[in-house]
């Protein structure tokens, strides 16, 4: 399909579009047809080129009214630049969202161009219920924290003479965990924000990730859990890495604490180096396993989606999606698999570099 004809003036490639991409020329004829556009409509890319767009695209509102004769792109207005997204009809009653963009030479000159952007109404939808799910998992992971603090400081507040200092105390030290949790869920929609728009920010520095890892199996084994229950497997002589302390501290806790939380018997937490290959970069791996259930076959393509979770043991859902995203601003990689216990086993990798080479 040769879908790129007329389109050397825009220097792309059309068909790597992921939007139906259609483009006119002054005089309205259609220059370029994506295979995008082509599925949306049905219409053969050959066919569609040379064309009037409007009898390519006949395109209706709701109500039956023609797009072609409300717009009027080429006579309308000169000062106007497009027209913003909105829901349409295609020829059969397929609902699509359709933009376009007036590109003139000058200001206020005739449009020699005209850009049209298609997309299929399922992309918004299932978008709209990612975010209608999201919102309702939020509600319920804030309700229970929340509640707890509410009952424990109405409950002071109305008895507070008739509790002893100790009761006071482990009622705040509960209020105390309990903010703690909010805090923590708080972190991670931004976390989840920032990723979805392209915005998480990495503040590189030289990080020992050998002593992060470390330093996080103590912080929970000083949190109560059995030092036995931790093997760790750590290579001589790691070099250091330049990335973000905190991020890294983040993915390590997901991490372990998913692998507390879901799996069971012994959590090996393994390192090494991985040396520079043709496809890849010299970097330094961590790997950490247990020996629980393990993660069904079927569900290792959706395990660093949105709200997957390994069990029904609550949580966001959101853990794992955070760690992929803050591996990959780092220029690393992270998968998942079954460990030689039959348990699950993420291993990620981080490229080994100077800032300038990693900026």
């Amino acid at each position: 399909m040769d879908s790129a004809s007329g389109a050397g003036e825009l220097d792309l490639r059309p068909d790597d579009y992921p939007d139906g991409l259609v483009v006119a020329d002054r005089l309205g004829l259609v220059t370029c047809f994506n295979a995008e556009a082509a599925r949306l409509t049905g219409e053969v890319p050959q066919k569609a080129l040379g064309r009037p767009v409007e009898q390519v695209l006949p395109l209706e509102l709701s109500d039956g009214r023609g797009w072609w004769q409300l717009t009027d792109p080429y006579r309308g207005a000169p000062t106007r630049t497009g027209q913003p997204e909105r829901n349409l009809l295609l020829p059969g009653g397929r609902e699509v969202l359709v933009s376009a963009r007036y590109v003139r030479e000058r200001p206020g000159g005739p449009v020699q161009r005209l850009v049209i952007s298609m997309r299929d109404t399922e992309a918004r939808m299932r978008t709209e219920r990612s975010n209608a799910e999201l919102i309702a998992t939020v509600a319920h992971e804030l309700r229970s924290p929340l509640t707890s603090v509410k009952g424990f400081t109405a409950t002071m507040l109305d008895k507070w003479d008739r509790f002893t200092d100790e009761q006071k105390r482990l009622m705040l030290q509960t209020v105390d965990g309990d903010a703690d949790r909010v805090t923590r869920l708080i972190t991670e929609l931004l976390d989840v924000s920032r990723i979805d728009s392209g915005r998480l920010e990495i503040r590189r520095q030289l990080v020992r990730l050998d002593e992060a890892v470390r330093r996080q199996v103590d912080s929970m084994i000083n949190a109560g859990l059995h030092p036995d229950r931790f093997r760790l497997r750590i290579a001589e002589g790691l070099p250091g890495l330049w990335a973000d302390p905190d991020k890294i501290d983040q993915v390590l806790v997901n991490l372990l604490e998913n692998a507390v939380r879901h799996g069971a018997g012994t959590v090996t937490i393994e390192m090494d180096q991985v040396p520079a290959g043709a496809s890849r970069q010299e970097g330094t791996a961590v790997t950490v396993s247990d020996e629980g259930p393990g993660i069904p076959e079927e569900a290792m393509h959706q395990v660093f989606t949105r709200f997957w979770r390994g069990s029904d043991r609550g949580g966001t859902g959101l853990g794992l999606y955070i760690v992929k995203g803050i591996v990959e601003a780092h220029g690393g990689t992270v998968t998942v698999g079954r460990s030689a216990a039959g348990g699950a086993r993420f291993r990620f990798v981080l490229p080994t570099g100077t800032p300038a080479f990693l900026s």
